[in-house]
């Protein structure tokens, strides 16, 4: 009966399952975005105080209001996601994140682009972690899943990887704002794709409001001392002493703590989140770096300074699939040792570098460390994961997430401060002090146990 049929038609189409795909692609998209801002701003950066002014802090500042914000509010977002539904937590995140690019695009002056920038961050820190809740619901199948959040993981490598490589063609292309109006569009298809994403269930999940406001306002002051110096500094040095003592004695008197400090008794824990910590500082400190020393002091354009990162872009993205099959088969520990001790000699193989090194020669320099920290990073996240319950993996992988931000972040700042005193010799404390952090951090390494996951 044609009335039959034309009734059933629009409940047929209700009932037809959502793609996981789409939601796969939404969710990766949507954490490309984030991860693609924490490096493309680096190439622009000299453009950027052309048109704006503010020197070397203010530069800094560019790079350090989104890192900050990112990391210190991923703390608690995860439990925001959960308690908002991950879906409608992913949609406000990346609206905002593509108004908050919109507003870094038309920023008149450089308080209003560092203040765009803090938004993003805040945007960001809402989308890490419900775009991997969204692909955990849309694979229920274990095997599956793994795929699909490896999928994920490898989508995020490579857009950091890419980063400064898209800022210096967007730069060169258009202009510095270019960066940020390039997620408008991707930002809206992100969004058009969560349409056919499955609603999310809501889930009770505690906040530690306390210890995330004193956590922000520690590692603000922290970073304001370390880029302002001065009376100002050692100002926001006393601020952060006590904001970060105010902040262990509530994480150890909270039922909930958004940094549950016990973590730390596991040498396991400890050893993953300082290993991350110092790859962040190498590989984020060293972007920054060598960003301004292609443009500022051997004269090039934005165009051949981003691609001068195109062959350590191409080795981290091969060398993450590589990495984990390591770890799956020999153990973490073994690529772990192996990667560290190679960005340890890659850092120090840069020191030599000065501005009569051919840009080229610079270029392949490069590779050993991202190499190294490309090696370094899948197997210690395995390692993080094994060493705490699997209920607690989500916080686990929230608070190692957010140490490599904010140590990505305090490395900015420190090496900031180090060359604007004369870029060459900061430049060369810069790559020693990273060489000294992983030198460290392997021999912490050495420690851990050997086995593969699989092994009884």
């Amino acid at each position: 009966m044609p009335t039959t049929t034309t009734q059933l038609t629009p409940r047929t189409r209700d009932l037809t399952p959502p793609s996981p795909a789409l939601t796969l692609t939404a969710a990766l998209l949507g954490f490309a975005l984030i991860t693609l801002d924490a490096s493309v701003v680096n190439v622009a950066l000299p453009s950027i105080g052309q048109a704006l002014g503010g020197g070397m802090a203010g530069l800094q500042w560019v790079v350090d209001a989104y890192t900050l914000a990112f990391a210190a509010l991923m703390l608690s977002t995860g439990a925001f996601a959960d308690r908002a539904r991950a879906s409608r937590a992913y949609a406000i995140g990346i609206a905002v994140f593509t108004l908050a690019s919109a507003a870094c695009g038309l920023a008149p002056n450089l308080p209003e682009l560092i203040a765009a920038r803090v938004a993003q961050g805040v945007a960001a820190a809402v989308v890490l972690p419900a775009s991997l809740s969204l692909v955990r619901q849309a694979y229920p199948e274990p095997a599956k899943r793994a795929r699909a959040v490896a999928t994920w993981g490898a989508g995020g490598a490579v857009a950091i990887a890419l980063g400064p490589v898209a800022g210096g063609a967007l730069t060169t292309v258009w202009d510095w704002r270019g960066i940020f109006f390039i997620n408008l569009p991707l930002g809206a298809v992100a969004l058009a794709l969560l349409v056919r994403s499955p609603r999310s269930e809501r889930r009770p999940a505690p906040l530690d409001l306390p210890g995330q406001l004193t956590a922000v306002v520690t590692l603000t002051a922290v970073t304001f001392a370390v880029i302002e110096g001065g009376t100002t500094g050692v100002v926001a040095s006393l601020v952060a002493l006590v904001a970060g003592a105010a902040f262990v004695r509530i994480e150890l008197r909270q039922a909930h703590p958004v940094v549950p400090l016990g973590l730390f008794r596991s040498r396991a824990v400890s050893v993953a989140v300082a290993a991350g910590a110092a790859c962040s500082v190498a590989f984020y400190g060293v972007v920054f770096l060598f960003s301004l020393f292609f443009q500022q002091v051997q004269g090039r354009s934005a165009l051949y300074a981003g691609l001068m990162f195109l062959p350590m872009a191409a080795l981290i993205s091969v060398t993450n699939i590589l990495s984990g099959r390591l770890a799956g088969r020999y153990g973490a520990r073994l690529p772990m040792l192996i990667g560290q001790l190679l960005a340890t000699a890659g850092t120090l193989g840069l020191l030599w570098v000065d501005e009569r090194t051919p840009p080229l020669l610079v270029a392949v320099l490069l590779a050993p460390m991202a190499v190294g920290c490309a090696l370094t990073v899948p197997p210690l996240t395995i390692v993080m994961m094994d060493a705490v319950p699997a209920e607690r993996a989500g916080l686990a992988a929230g608070v190692l997430n957010s140490a490599r931000q904010v140590a990505g972040g305090l490395g900015i700042a420190v090496f900031g401060a180090l060359v604007s005193d004369g870029f060459t010799t900061g430049l060369r404390e810069s790559l020693a002090i990273s060489a000294a952090l992983f030198a460290v951090t392997a021999s912490l390494s050495f420690r851990l146990s050997g086995r593969p996951a699989n092994s009884p």
